[in-house]
This record gives C-alpha cells, structure tokens and sequence, in this order.
C-alpha cells in the first residue's frame, strides 16, 4: 500500500529535512547536503527511499540530477486523508458540548 510507504519514508527524521528542503524548490542532492551531517551515499539511499514512496522524483539536467516534490505522491496521501476529515467535525462538536458541560 503507497500510503505506508510515503508514512515509513517520512517517519526518519533525515528524510523528512530533505522532504521540507524540496518543498521550498528542486535542488540537486549536494545542495541538499548543505548544513547536513550526511554522506553522498547516504543521501542517495535516503532520496531513493523518498522516491519509492513517490514523493520524490528526479529529473536529470545535463549531468545533474534534480530533486523534487511529487505532487503526484502527495494526491494519494491527501486523498487517503479525506476519508477521516468527516470524523473530525462530529469529535470536535462532542467536546465542545462536554467542555461546555464541566465549564462552570
């Protein structure tokens, strides 16, 4: 299932740095690498993860690689979402009413 692919590739901490970092625009991986205790490879394994989990694709520029957001991969997550946005209103109305109960 996608859906836990993309959770399990944002649940490490490194990777959800580079995932924030692409969001403000593509970049190739050493500039990702910037202010980051990280190696070139590991790097390559952190954004392959990413791209498996279809957040991330890449496009080659010359003999560059750039990174960058797919929105394609953030559809499927939205879209999962949307099944429990209906819970939320009839949670937050049941709490509302029981705070207004304890509120003196």
């Amino acid at each position: 299932m996608i859906q836990t692919d993309i959770f399990k590739a944002l649940a490490d901490p490194t990777r959800c740095v580079i995932f924030e970092k692409l969001a403000d625009g593509a970049m190739n991986a050493s500039a990702l690498r910037e202010g980051m205790a990280i190696s070139q490879p590991a790097m390559s394994q952190h954004l392959s993860v990413l791209r498996n989990a279809r957040l991330v694709r890449e496009q080659r520029q010359g003999r560059f690689v750039n990174y960058e957001v797919d929105p394609d991969g953030l559809a499927l997550i939205a879209g999962w979402l949307t099944k429990y946005r209906a819970y939320w209103p009839a949670r937050i109305d049941g709490l509302k009413a029981l705070l207004k109960d304890i509120d003196p």
